[in-house]
């Protein structure tokens, strides 16, 4: 099969866990089934960078196809005009999987769309403006076009069918994995002290990682902190990890409301190389999200040997299992106490370890991989006999 991966998500100035999720499936697909042909198509913008970063992450297995033109320029046009795809990227293409949501006009050959979550429907003021604008003007034609849509869980395929039932027929699961090999229990004392050093830590701490942003639930977790310090003499320290998201700020007022200032980090930016030693040197991972299509950090947490809490919302129940402790998202009483039972137990937080670990082996992207080119074969099937 020629396959072709949109490479948008890949090539960004700030690669988000969209193109993160498309670096570890494409990878993994190339070394899995070398027979098949693989290519990242992208607009560069006349930016040399975007095709440095598309060539470290295509190894030898993907070949890079690009176009100079502006993709802004093309996904505006685009919306409003049916400018061809093909125009750009050509028509050797059995298929072209897009991972971002949008399938483009004309496009030669089967096409694939990963749509992650629904929460421009079920969370519409937690999301930019210009994102909004997007999906509303193109989702609908975008699934439209798609001979097969693929989420990253069965809380999303539900989400999906309740605002879009006229194509639950093309939909496909096709969970996540996680990179076992960058998230792993760390066991250089070492080079924790030293993460922990370049973001001024120096206590025991709780971390969240992920953008700083409303439908992340900030808010409650802040509160709940300020809760849970009432009743801890010495309490760990709160490190926010993340890129400010949409509508931020009330998140950084609270913290200066509730005067806990010099208990709570908000970390600057975190090197990739960074980000296991300072999972694997927190007390515990927190992440009482109230939506997520999957919900990789604590995915990502387990792999490192951390416990975990997360709220029983959306995706997270499917990813995190019985190996997290899990609070209602919309109390802050319970995600204070959850917490507390953090902190008391060290007993507990040895069997989430223990359990996060075997839990997240479950999730490869070996697997992921298996599962997209099984539904790739399905379609290029279908190429052969199109009356069957």
């Amino acid at each position: 099969m020629n396959i072709t991966f949109d490479a948008v998500p890949v090539t960004a100035d700030k690669i988000t866990g969209i193109g993160w999720c498309e670096v570890g499936q494409t990878q993994a697909l190339a070394k899995l089934f070398p027979e098949d042909n693989y290519e990242y198509s992208f607009f560069t913008s006349g930016k040399a960078s975007r095709i440095e970063k598309a060539r470290s992450f295509a190894g030898n297995n993907i070949k890079l196809n690009y176009s100079d033109f502006s993709g802004y320029l093309y996904r505006g046009m685009s919306t409003f005009l049916p400018v061809p795809y093909s125009l750009f990227f050509g028509k050797r293409s059995d298929i072209t999987h897009f991972f971002n949501y949008i399938i483009p006009p004309f496009v030669h050959g089967k096409k694939v769309v990963t749509v992650h979550d629904m929460v421009y429907r079920a969370f519409p003021e937690t999301v930019r403006g210009r994102t909004r604008f997007m999906l509303e003007t193109g989702l609908k034609k975008s699934m439209k076009r798609a001979d097969i849509i693929v989420t990253d869980s069965e809380f999303s395929r539900s989400e999906i069918i309740k605002y879009f039932p006229e194509y639950s027929e093309k939909i496909r699961v096709v969970p996540c994995g996680v990179d076992c090999e960058r998230f792993r229990p760390c066991g250089s004392p070492e080079t924790i002290a030293k993460v922990k050093k370049s973001l001024d830590i120096d206590n025991e701490y709780f971390l969240y990682v992920g953008t700083i942003e409303p439908r992340k639930n900030l808010v409650r977790l802040i509160r709940a902190y300020n809760v849970f310090c009432r009743h801890v003499q010495s309490p760990p320290k709160l490190v926010l990890a993340g890129a400010k998201g949409w509508l931020c700020d009330n998140i950084y007022a609270l913290v200066k409301k509730l005067d806990i200032e010099d208990n709570i980090i908000f970390t600057k930016y975190v090197p990739s190389e960074d980000m296991t030693p300072l999972m694997c040197g927190a007390m515990a991972f927190v992440f009482p999200s109230l939506y997520e299509g999957f919900g990789m950090p604590p995915l990502e947490a387990m792999a490192c040997g951390v416990p975990v809490l997360t709220s029983g919302e959306a995706s997270l129940p499917e990813v995190t299992g019985d190996c997290a402790v899990i609070c209602d998202a919309y109390s802050v009483k319970s995600i204070a106490k959850g917490l507390y039972r953090l902190y008391k137990n060290p007993d507990l937080r040895k069997d989430l370890s223990r359990r996060g670990l075997e839990r997240a082996g479950l999730f490869t992207w070996e697997r992921s991989a298996e599962k997209l080119h099984a539904i790739y074969k399905e379609l290029a099937n279908e190429q052969k006999n199109p009356c069957t």
